[in-house]
């Protein structure tokens, strides 16, 4: 009797997993779809360039252990449709290294480092100019 009662809360969780799972898909994809259609509908209108620079993003750290004021930064550039750039410059003592990696609907070509994925992430969510890392480093 308890093992039927155990089976029957658990047969009505599952499905309930299973139903909540789909609404939250259902509204994903409506979402997906709302926000395709807009902005179709903004580049038919020629309400602006969608390929234009538009969202910026600065991550200011401490890249070495050697050098602190947070000199270190990634700046994240760009464009309505989530394709940009991430320009990187590590700053130490004695020089200062400089890196640039693509963005393409908003996630790195290549593996990007954590402070570059929190300054793409802040351009996108319009969290800019200047944004502090999202976790402790090291």
């Amino acid at each position: 009797m308890v093992v039927t009662v155990w089976v029957m809360v658990g047969f009505v969780a599952g499905i309930s997993g299973v139903v909540i799972g789909y609404v939250a898909l259902r509204q994903a994809r409506l979402a997906v779809q709302h926000y395709q259609h807009t902005l179709a509908r903004q580049s038919e209108a020629g309400v602006g360039d969608l390929k234009a620079i538009r969202d910026v993003a600065v991550c200011r750290y401490d890249a070495l252990e050697e050098m602190t004021g947070r000199l270190s930064f990634s700046v994240a550039m760009i464009n309505a449709l989530g394709d940009g750039i991430v320009l990187t410059s590590i700053n130490g003592r004695s020089e200062t290294r400089t890196y640039v990696r693509p963005v393409v609907g908003g996630k790195g070509q290549q593996p990007l480092a954590p402070e570059e994925e929190d300054a793409v992430r802040a351009a996108r969510l319009g969290l800019g100019p200047v944004v502090e890392p999202q976790v402790a480093r090291r």
